[in-house]
This record gives C-alpha cells, structure tokens and sequence, in this order.
C-alpha cells in the first residue's frame, strides 16, 4: 500500500514538473519569436540605456506640461489628458526607467537620479523650459523633486491625486502583506522565462484602466514581453521612502500656481474589511489635498467624481483636468 501511494506521489511529482518544464519552454519560445514592440513615441539614449518619451502638441514659446506618472505607472495612462491639450500645448509624457517602453538602468532609482535623468531626456529631445510638472500618485513626489533641482525652469505644478508627504503618519493604512513583493519577484523572474507573456496571450491583461480607449490599452501586452517593467517597479520601490522624505523637504510655501485635482471615490468594502472607517478615510484625504494646493498663494484643489485613475482615465474627468490647465496656461502667459 505505502509502495503503491509513493509511486502515484513520483508520478505527480514528474507530471506537474514536466507541465512546468513544457509552460516555461513555450514561454521562451513566445519571447524567441515574438515581433518587437513598437511604441508609440520613440526611445532615447541618455547615457547608457534609452527612456520612452511620447510628445503632442506643438514647439512654441508657451510653457510645456510634463507628466510624471505614479509608481510603477506608465505613460499611456494619460492619454486623454494629452489628446485634449493638443491643440493648446505641447504636452510630454514619459516612462521611467524600466517601467512602460523604457529601458532598465543600473543606476538607483533615487528621487534626484529620476530627475535628472527626466532633465537629460527633455534636453536630449529639444525640450525647453519653462515647463508645467504634473505628477500623478507618487508623480507628485517626483515634480517637487524636480522643482528643487530645477526650480528656474518650473512654471507650475498640477499635481493628479498626489500622494501627500504625511500620508503614511495620518493616514492608518495598514503595511504592506509580507508575500506581495515575493510576488512581484516570481513574476519578474516568470516574465523574463517568457511566461506572463504567454499568460496574457491566453487570459488577457489586467493593466486596464476603465475610460481609455482599446487601441491603447491593447498596448498594455507589449509591457509583459519579458519581466523588464516588475524589475523597473521593484528598484522603484526600494527608494518610495526616500522620495517621500525628500518631497517632505520641498513642501513649504511659495507663489507657484498649484493645482490639484482628487478623486472623491474610495474602496469603500475594502476599506471596511481592514476594519477602516471610509468617511473618516475621505475626510483625511481631502484634507490633505487642500493642504498642498494651500502651498501656493496661487493655488486651487478640485474635487473629481472618480478614483484614484478615473480622474484622468474617464474622458468626462480628463476634459475638466484640461480646461483648468488651459486657463492656467493663460494666467501664466499674462
């Protein structure tokens, strides 16, 4: 009986070894065979390795706006916001390294190498100050880096549900499950074998943003190639303590237009179930939204019916954050 119960455990042992073994070698195959991405703007070498930069709207005197996604967020998120400024102004979005079309560097993925990395690539494309930041999520923390660094070529910030310096200290969000950055290593690991690629051909992506459009969301797959983009969050994510500590430094007042734009909706049942009263929740986040636009002796919060990414991934919500950013334009050409 035991002989016999450790001969089926070998032969489940060799079935779901071989079934491993047939997945990863299929996958290598996607990653051998597959056809080259091709992004939607154009790669450029700033020392060692090129970032994805994807610019709209034409070259004039007037200031340029410039995104700075959230972590781990890539350019194609923003579309709608730089589809509607078009026709105003030039509007630049970028990947950072690793993340979206953009190569991987070796380099930290400290707050002032981000900055200056995103400085070289505006200079190597023939970008020129002043410029507009606008910073989504951890973005935010990003811009006001850049600000510091570069604060003669920074006309304004718009900051897109930024995340506030103080979040962590007054927000009670509970830490971060222990696994999740295991998880974010096996799919690396499981990308670079051709693997995720393979999962997303047969079950889809799940990077959708609700509001954009399918031709630009159907440029998700080309980010799950290989394992590049969780290498990219990953090193971004060794440094998000730093960055917030150094956008705490940069959080004093000052006459810079400020903009700010919120999302009022929240995961209420989530929220509920880590024992988290959503209201309270709201009321905290709010506050701390009008705190950053009260920066700025020139600076204003709006509230947006959406979340965290439909504030600008819903056309509705994309065209108000492009009204307000025209008028700004035209406050700061006066």
């Amino acid at each position: 009986m035991i002989r016999m119960i450790l001969k089926i455990l070998k032969w489940i042992g060799l079935s779901i070894t071989s079934l491993l073994l047939l997945i990863i070698l299929v996958g290598l195959c996607f990653r051998l065979f597959r056809d080259k991405p091709q992004p939607p703007g154009k790669l450029v070498d700033i020392g060692g390795f090129k970032l994805h930069i994807n610019s709209t709207g034409e070259r004039n005197s007037k200031p340029t706006l410039v995104i700075e996604a959230g972590a781990g967020g890539h350019s194609e998120y923003y579309n709608w916001i730089a589809e509607g400024l078009s026709d105003s102004m030039r509007v630049v979005r970028y990947d950072r390294a690793g993340i979206g079309y953009s190569e991987l560097s070796d380099t930290p993925r400290d707050p002032e190498t981000v900055a200056r990395e995103l400085h070289a690539l505006l200079g190597r494309t023939g970008e020129s100050p002043p410029y507009i930041m606008a910073g989504h999520s951890h973005g935010g923390h990003y811009i006001r880096v850049f600000k510091q660094l570069y604060p003669n070529e920074v006309a304004a910030l718009v900051l897109l549900d930024s995340g506030h310096p103080d979040e962590r200290e007054r927000l009670p969000w509970p830490p971060s499950p222990s696994w999740l950055n295991s998880m974010y290593y096996t799919g690396a690991v499981l990308g670079d074998l051709g693997v995720l690629d393979l999962y997303v051909t047969l079950f889809g992506n799940i990077m959708l943003a609700p509001g954009l459009p399918k031709e630009v969301t159907d440029r998700y797959d080309d980010y799950f190639l290989d394992g590049k983009y969780l290498w990219g969050y990953l090193k971004e994510q060794e440094w998000h303590k730093s960055l917030e500590e150094m956008s705490k430094k940069v959080m004093v007042k000052d006459t810079l237009p400020i903009r700010v734009f919120a999302g009022t909706h929240l995961n209420e049942k989530a929220l509920r179930e880590m024992g988290l009263n959503p209201e309270k929740m709201r009321a905290n986040r709010q506050k701390m939204q009008e705190e950053m636009a009260a920066l700025s002796t020139n600076g204003k919060v709006f509230f947006l019916d959406g979340g965290h990414f439909t504030i600008f991934t819903k056309k509705e919500n994309a065209d108000i954050i492009c009204k307000e950013i025209i008028e700004l334009l035209g406050e700061l050409e006066h």
